[in-house]
C-alpha cells in the first residue's frame, strides 16, 4: 500500500516516518422519533513528516492509492517545508516491543451494511415513538448510532512498522419534557464490541426517563458548603482541568502548576491513571500514533505526582521516555492526547451515601485550568435523604481543582464508564452557591 512511497523516501537523505489510515462509517441521527439522517462515510490518508538538517516538514495526501509521480511531489513538498519551516527536528521513536491490545476490534462491526445499521435506527425511533405515543406529547425523544471502521499503521526510518484494525459503536438517547418546568434526560454507551442494541435501548430509555423525572422536578438549593459526592459526569469535567496539568508540554513550557515528580498534589485516597492497554476500552490502542506502545501509566498515586502523559516530542525534551500518548489523524502531527482515563483511590461504599449529589455540570470550558478556579453551572444534583432523592439544578458548583483533589475522602467501588472516562463516585470537599 505505501511500498512505492517507501521507495521514493528511501532514496532521500531525510529521516521520515509515514502514518496511514482508512476508515469508514455510519450514523444516524433521530429527531423527535424520526429518523431524520443517515450518512455513511469513507475516508483515508497519509501523513508524511520528515527531518531535514535539523527541521522537520510535514504534510498530508487523502487517498491512498496514488501514481508514482503523485507520490515523488508529496515527497519533494514535504522535504520543501522543513527546508523553509522553522520547526526543529528531534528525532523519531526506535522500534520497541508492541504487545497487542485485545478487544478493540469487532468483525461483527466491520461486516455490518448500511443497510443493517439502518434498520437498527429505524427500530430505535419506533420504540421512541411508541414511548411518545405512552408519555405524552409533552415529551420527545431524540437519539444517535454510530458504527465506525478504521485501520492505520506507522512507520518510519528507525525500522518502526505496525498496524491496528479497530471498530467502534455508540449509542446514545436524549428526552425533553416540557410541561409547566423543563426537565431533561440523557444515556450514552461506547464500545469496540457489537452491544446487545434491546437490552441498550431499554436501560438507555429506563436511565434517562429517570433523569427527566428528577430534573422536571429540581429546584435551585439554598447555598452549600461541605461534604458531597461527584457522580463520574461531574468527576470528568474536573479531571479535565486537572489533566492538562500533567500534559509534557504544559511542564515543559511552564503552563502547569506543577514542577516535578514527587509533588503531592491530592489526598492520599486519590490515584489517577492513564491506561491504552485496557481489554475493550474506547480509549485503547496497541500502538500511538508515533509508534511507542501503548502503556499503563499512573500519573497520581495515593495522591503524590509519579508522572506526565508524554509523546516522543516532549519526553526527549524532558529527558523521559515516550508513555504512548502521541495522538494523532492522518491530517496532523502527533500531539499530547489520553487513553482510558481511570480513577481508583481509597475506596468506599458510596452508593448508600445519604447527603449532596453532584450528577452532572457544564461549563468548563470557561476556567482557567492554571489557577484551577472553576465555576460550573450544576445541570442536575439531588439530596439523598433516608434513600429519597430531592433533586436540584441551575445552581452554581464552584472551587478550585486543585484544592478539590486535595478534600477527596473516599473513592466509591462501583465504577462507571463514560466513553473513555472510567470512575466511580468521589466523596470531597465543596462549594455549591
Amino acid at each position: 500500500m505505501v511500498d512505492e512511497l517507501i521507495k521514493i523516501l528511501n532514496r532521500e537523505n531525510i529521516e521520515w516516518e509515514i502514518y496511514w489510515e482508512v476508515g469508514r462509517g455510519s450514523s444516524f441521527k433521530i429527531e423527535k422519533c424520526k429518523l431524520e439522517r443517515a450518512q455513511r462515510k469513507y475516508h483515508s490518508g497519509i501523513g508524511l513528516r520528515v527531518g531535514y538538517h535539523g527541521k522537520q516538514g510535514f504534510s498530508y495526501i487523502t487517498g491512498i492509492n496514488h501514481d508514482k509521480k503523485t507520490l515523488e511531489n508529496f515527497v519533494k513538498r514535504t522535504i520543501k517545508l522543513a527546508k523553509v519551516g522553522e520547526v526543529k527536528f528531534h528525532g523519531f521513536p526506535d522500534k520497541k516491543p508492541i504487545k497487542k491490545v485485545r478487544g478493540i476490534y469487532d468483525k461483527r462491526i466491520s461486516d455490518l451494511t448500511f443497510e443493517e445499521a439502518f434498520e437498527l435506527g429505524k427500530e430505535i425511533s419506533l420504540k421512541e415513538q411508541e414511548l411518545r405515543n405512552k408519555f405524552g406529547p409533552e415529551y420527545t425523544f431524540s437519539g444517535r448510532l454510530a458504527f465506525g471502521f478504521a485501520k492505520d499503521g506507522v512507520i518510519n526510518s528507525n525500522g518502526i512498522n505496525e498496524e491496528e484494525e479497530g471498530t467502534a459503536v455508540s449509542f446514545g438517547i436524549y428526552i425533553v419534557r416540557k410541561g409547566r418546568r423543563t426537565g431533561t434526560g440523557d444515556y450514552y454507551k461506547g464500545s469496540r464490541q457489537m452491544i446487545d442494541f434491546g437490552k441498550e435501548l431499554e436501560t438507555g430509555l429506563e436511565k434517562a426517563l429517570e433523569e427527566v423525572k428528577l430534573s422536571y422536578e429540581a429546584r435551585k438549593l439554598e447555598p452549600y458548603e461541605g461534604d458531597l459526592v461527584l457522580e463520574p459526569h461531574s468527576l470528568a469535567s474536573l479531571v479535565g482541568l486537572f489533566l492538562s496539568n500533567l500534559r509534557g508540554d504544559s511542564i515543559y513550557y511552564k503552563r502547569s502548576r506543577f514542577k516535578g515528580i514527587g509533588e503531592e498534589v491530592a489526598s492520599e485516597a486519590f490515584t489517577l491513571i492513564d491506561d491504552g492497554t485496557l481489554e475493550g476500552k474506547l480509549g485503547s490502542y496497541s500502538f500511538d500514533g508515533e509508534g511507542n506502545p501503548s502503556q499503563r501509566t499512573i500519573l497520581v498515586k495515593n495522591g503524590v505526582l509519579s508522572s506526565f502523559i508524554l509523546d516522543e516530542t516532549y519526553a526527549r525534551f524532558l529527558g523521559m521516555e515516550s508513555t504512548g500518548n502521541g495522538v494523532r489523524d492522518f491530517r496532523t502531527p502527533p500531539h499530547i492526547g489520553t487513553s482510558n482515563i481511570v480513577i481508583e483511590g481509597k475506596e468506599e461504599n458510596l452508593e448508600d451515601f445519604e447527603g449532596i449529589v453532584v450528577k452532572k455540570v457544564f461549563g468548563e470550558h470557561t476556567t482557567n485550568p492554571i489557577s484551577g478556579d472553576f465555576s460550573l453551572t450544576v445541570e442536575l444534583g439531588y439530596i439523598v435523604k433516608n434513600g429519597d432523592k430531592i433533586p436540584f439544578k441551575d445552581n452554581m458548583f464552584v472551587g478550585n481543582i486543585f484544592e478539590f483533589v486535595k478534600s477527596i475522602q473516599a473513592i466509591g467501588k462501583k465504577k462507571e464508564e463514560l466513553g473513555a472516562f472510567i470512575s466511580p463516585r468521589t466523596l470531597g470537599f465543596g462549594k455549591i452557591v
